[in-house]
């Protein structure tokens, strides 16, 4: 696998994660998501999910399986999203290390190609599921723009990097604008 083809999402989405619409999980034969939880589904300082993501996990749980898969640290953080959200997690992944990604899989009884890798970092989410040949999706950070923490401030030194990266190995990574 080259460099192009371990950091190339199949898909890029120029807007947080509840733009991700049944009808783009049907049409790519998505059976299951594997969820990144910090800036995929809340911010790095947040301790709650907004309305908008509560609502879009409900309407999504309705058609595919959903397993959260953090490199958090803080497993106490994770295990309370988790359990507030009712699903299975794993936190401290290590993601591109792909052993926690697939204990995930076998736990969803799905195979890889039916099963979307969805987080916000090239270098980690869609690494993992690009090497484990999941569908991979990028996604904005739900607060993209607004102000963080020093964490939140790295975090986007790193995705200006990773933009970087895409945009020299030729990647175009506009995204679809919905």
């Amino acid at each position: 696998m080259n460099l192009q083809q371990l950091i190339k999402p199949n898909l890029i989405l120029a807007k947080p994660i509840w733009y991700l619409t049944a009808d783009l999980i049907a049409n790519y034969g998505l059976s299951g998501l594997i969820l990144d939880v910090d800036d995929t589904l809340l911010g790095n300082d947040d301790r709650e999910v907004s309305p908008a993501v509560r609502n879009w996990l409900d309407e999504t749980r309705k058609i595919c399986k959903i397993y959260l898969v953090s490199n958090n640290f803080s497993n106490s953080r994770i295990q309370a999203i988790a359990t507030n959200l009712d699903l299975p997690y794993r936190s401290r992944a290590a993601k591109p290390s792909r052993r926690v990604v697939r204990e995930a899989l076998a736990a969803m009884e799905l195979p890889c190609n039916q099963v979307g890798m969805v987080g916000d970092r090239i270098l980690t989410d869609t690494i993992v599921g690009n090497r484990l040949g999941m569908f991979t999706i990028l996604i904005q950070p739900p607060n993209q723009g607004k102000e963080t923490s020093w964490l939140g401030g790295r975090s986007q030194i790193f995705r200006d990097w990773e933009n970087w990266l895409m945009q020299k190995s030729g990647i175009n990574k506009s995204g679809i604008n919905i």
